[in-house]
């Protein structure tokens, strides 16, 4: 996870009990530790108020962190105890320190490995969205949800019609509305006829479901204001387009806690991986981390965006040359989609529209004529951005 909402860098000396707290959907398990020494270990219900009244009771004017694990159980424990006035950090699970020997897990053991990483100041917060951010996160994830579903519906016909010998009704194996309308008319057995009109209906009902997310998406950001103005500022950038900005949106919210300009890529898996030691430099593959569906989509919008953008298509240009062909263009469209979140953080950061640059005459001609060996991207992921 990226950044945290934190006003100030969590200091331990600051407080004088911390709080490990393991939580699942019954129960938290709680361990307090002082500077000292493990004070105590305990489970109780899941409720923020029994956990504030016990620690009003046992440790009263006595300053105190906690932090658990970000799960299925969301920010609700991390809204209460903030309205009470205490510091919680909600960490991301796979940044917790764990002994590389440790071959027992419990609730217990957990809680008590975040007490004492707290304690050490091991632990930074995962950013915390506000309420509307939180709200379109849960449009975007429903959105993606219906959009997956399709494509696997989609797949499973042609999977059927391959295992059946039948042709696909589209000579490119495109969905049109012709190959729709083909598919539903189409000449088979009983069995295939009945699975193929299941595997049709299961297509058909999740692609409406996608369109109606879409406009209430749009909606939604519409009519709020703050969603709106970051909404306009990202889809100012080239190749951004109204599915991406939202997703982006929901993940990083308005930008307000990004402290430099390679937070983003990072945050989205977009840099290499480094194992690095005295004067060796060894860089590896991209890291992959964070919301891989998002980093799908802005690789999508790297392929627009060079088309858009001169100067980003001169760097796609210099990266391609220095790889060989077979990995060229993918190594060359990953920097530039690396380059383009440093520029879509410069944008949600300073909070202003992003300002391509204009190519000449002349930097006009060399550019089409570039353009020509460049793949074509998916609309999909950069739809107009419609308010």
């Amino acid at each position: 996870m990226l950044g945290t909402e934190i006003k100030a860098k969590f200091l331990p000396r600051d407080y004088d009990i911390f709080a490990g707290l393991d939580v699942d959907k019954k129960h938290i398990d709680v361990t307090f530790t002082d500077h000292a020494h493990l004070m105590k270990s305990m489970k109780m219900p899941y409720n923020a108020d029994h956990l504030l009244s016990y620690c009003r009771r046992h440790f009263p004017n006595q300053g105190i962190a906690f932090a658990y694990e970000a799960g299925g159980t969301g920010f609700g424990l991390y809204d209460q105890l903030s309205a009470a006035g205490l510091t919680c950090l909600v960490v991301a699970p796979s940044m917790v320190p764990t002994a590389p020997g440790q071959r027992v897990k419990t609730n217990r053991l957990d809680s008590k490995k975040l007490s004492t990483a707290l304690r050490g100041g091991e632990l930074k917060s995962i950013y915390i969205p506000t309420t509307p951010y939180r709200a379109l996160r849960q449009l975007v994830q429903l959105r993606d949800t219906f959009v997956r579903q399709t494509t696997q519906s989609q797949q499973r016909i042609k999977a059927l019609l391959l295992l059946e010998g039948i042709d696909f009704p589209e000579s490119r194996e495109r969905w049109t509305s012709a190959a729709w309308a083909a598919l539903q008319s189409l000449s088979c057995s009983t069995m295939v006829r009945f699975k193929l009109d299941r595997l049709i209906s299961m297509a058909t009902f999740a692609a409406e479901q996608a369109r109606q997310t879409t406009r209430e998406l749009r909606r939604f950001c519409k009519e709020d204001p703050e969603l709106a103005h970051t909404l306009a500022l990202l889809c100012s950038a080239p190749g951004i387009g109204g599915i991406t900005a939202t997703h982006l949106m929901a993940r990083v919210g308005d930008g307000s806690f990004l402290h430099n300009l390679h937070q983003l890529p990072a945050f989205l898996g977009l840099v290499p991986c480094e194992d690095s030691t005295g004067d060796d430099v060894n860089k590896g593959a991209i890291t992959k981390a964070g919301d891989r569906r998002l980093r799908a989509k802005l690789i999508e919008a790297a392929w627009r965006a060079i088309r858009q953008d001169f100067e980003l298509q001169q760097f796609y240009e210099r990266i391609y040359t220095r790889h060989p062909k077979p990995m060229a263009s993918k190594k060359a469209i990953t920097a530039v989609a690396a380059k383009l979140c440093r520029r879509l953080a410069w944008v949600l950061k300073n909070q202003k529209p992003y300002v391509a640059q204009k190519a000449s005459g002349a930097m006009k001609k060399e550019q089409t004529a570039s353009l020509q060996g460049i793949p074509r991207p998916s609309p999909e992921a950069n739809a107009p951005c419609v308010l």
